[in-house]
């Protein structure tokens, strides 16, 4: 049906349909392309008066760094250097004074989930390479290890016996709700500094957040497969789980335990990996990626429509990483490229892509979300003809152990012990974000 469509659409003006052989890096590449086109008409950074790294309303300043960390993605899988530049000053620009991606823009609002988006586009950055910034800037490990350093100071026994915050600051609505996702981002996180630099230190802190997350029942194991659920309130000690389950919950916390069994070689992450991708199979319609909570009954926002787009990303990353699981993650992962491929035909371009991945062609939905998410599922089909990600016998990012220590005032009981490559810019001092309290003291005063 695709190509008849795709033949139908090319009589139009300027139309030019998303036509895909799963695993051809021609024809993924030239998709990839067209779908980029498209994101690109909602980016601010390159307009007159625009803030770089930052994609028009009504969409969030996290889900910028999700689509950079899709598009760096496309500069390793295609070879395709269009968008390096934007994608280089983008994480540049959005670091923030503390090199931990807490930038003053954001400086009234971030979540900690939002933080570990962006330092997803930092350790996949280190990870497949990216043109580095020179030496008078910090490196992308550097950036990733300023992130785990804030967020990691922000771990706290005082409620639920542990557990990130939803936000970061008092002031914002969800402060009092620990989430799956921001304690996902960070195990993640940390899972892939260890890989990356060797340091167990990094695995004993993955270890210690997974712990927490099974004990508190966020990832609740029933026969053999995992249910991944929100959150839960500090008030009642997170004793009472909000039991929405999103696929992104599953994946970021799958292919945390890909990079420890990666690292590890131990068969209970392995393990794990099959528990967290049984529980995924609620988000399989055809063996095609759906999001199950919001997509039928069509009340997904316009933060849920991205979703899989982190979802396939790391589905693609756990396939790399754990052979074992490679075939089945590999056969999911092709089955909704090719749904979404078929998604990519509306628009006046003939290529904005659509929600549903199992209807055939356009369903009339669009934006950033959908555009993102048809790239990832579709370049994650070339995931297994490239390398795995870099580390640091490979890699040739600099890191810094001390990067964003003391940035935001909390002060952090989980000092880093420095081996290896992290040794690469320690002896730096890290700069204290001094702007961003004076600023919010003049804030508060006026």
């Amino acid at each position: 049906m695709l190509p008849l469509l795709c033949i139908a659409l090319s009589l139009l003006p300027l139309a030019s349909c998303v036509d895909l052989e799963v695993g051809d890096k021609e024809s993924v590449c030239a998709a990839a392309t067209l779908i980029i086109d498209g994101i690109m008409d909602y980016y601010e950074g390159t307009r007159y008066g625009g803030t770089v790294g930052m994609f028009q309303e009504p969409y969030y300043w996290w889900e910028a760094g999700e689509v950079f960390g899709g598009m760096l993605d496309t500069w390793y899988f295609c070879d395709n250097d269009t968008y390096e530049d934007i994608i280089y000053d983008a994480i540049l620009a959005q670091r923030g004074t503390g090199n931990s991606f807490m930038p003053q823009n954001q400086s009234l609002t971030e979540g900690n989930d939002d933080q570990g988006f962006w330092a997803f586009v930092a350790m996949g950055a280190a990870e497949r390479n990216f043109t580095n910034p020179p030496s008078d800037k910090p490196g992308w490990l550097a950036l990733a290890q300023g992130c785990y350093n804030t967020m990691w100071a922000r771990w706290e026994t005082a409620s639920c016996d542990g557990g990130l915050r939803w936000q970061i600051f008092t002031w914002n609505s969800g402060y009092n709700y620990k989430n799956t996702i921001s304690n996902a981002c960070l195990f993640n996180i940390a899972a892939r500094l260890a890989r990356y630099t060797g340091n167990d230190t990094y695995a004993e802190t993955a270890k210690t957040i997974w712990t927490w997350i099974t004990d508190v029942q966020f990832a609740t194991l029933t026969d053999d497969s995992y249910s991944v659920y929100d959150g839960a309130n500090v008030d009642n000690n997170c004793s009472t789980l909000e039991s929405t389950r999103w696929m992104y919950n599953y994946a970021t916390l799958m292919a945390g335990c890909a990079y420890m069994y990666n690292y590890t070689e131990e068969e209970s992450w392995q393990t794990e990996v099959g528990r967290l991708f049984s529980g995924m199979s609620i988000f399989l319609t055809d063996n095609v990626l759906y999001e199950r909570q919001c997509q039928t009954s069509k009340t997904c926002n316009n933060d849920q429509r991205s979703f899989r787009s982190i979802a396939s990303r790391f589905l693609g990353a756990t396939a790399r990483l754990v052979p074992a699981y490679s075939d089945q993650i590999m056969e999911v992962i092709d089955d909704s490229a090719t749904g979404a491929a078929a998604s990519c035909s509306g628009g006046s371009d003939g290529h904005t892509c659509g929600m549903d991945w199992s209807a055939g062609d356009w369903d009339g939905v669009y934006g950033l979300g959908e555009q993102i998410s048809a790239l990832e599922v579709i370049q994650n089909t070339l995931v297994m003809s490239k390398p795995g990600p870099f580390d640091n016998s490979t890699g040739t990012s600099e890191g810094n152990v001390d990067e964003g220590l003391g940035y935001d005032s909390t002060s952090n009981p989980h000092k880093i012990t420095v081996t290896g490559k992290d040794k690469a810019g320690a002896g730096v001092a890290t700069v204290v974000a001094l702007g961003i309290v004076i600023a919010l003291g003049v804030w508060m005063i006026v």
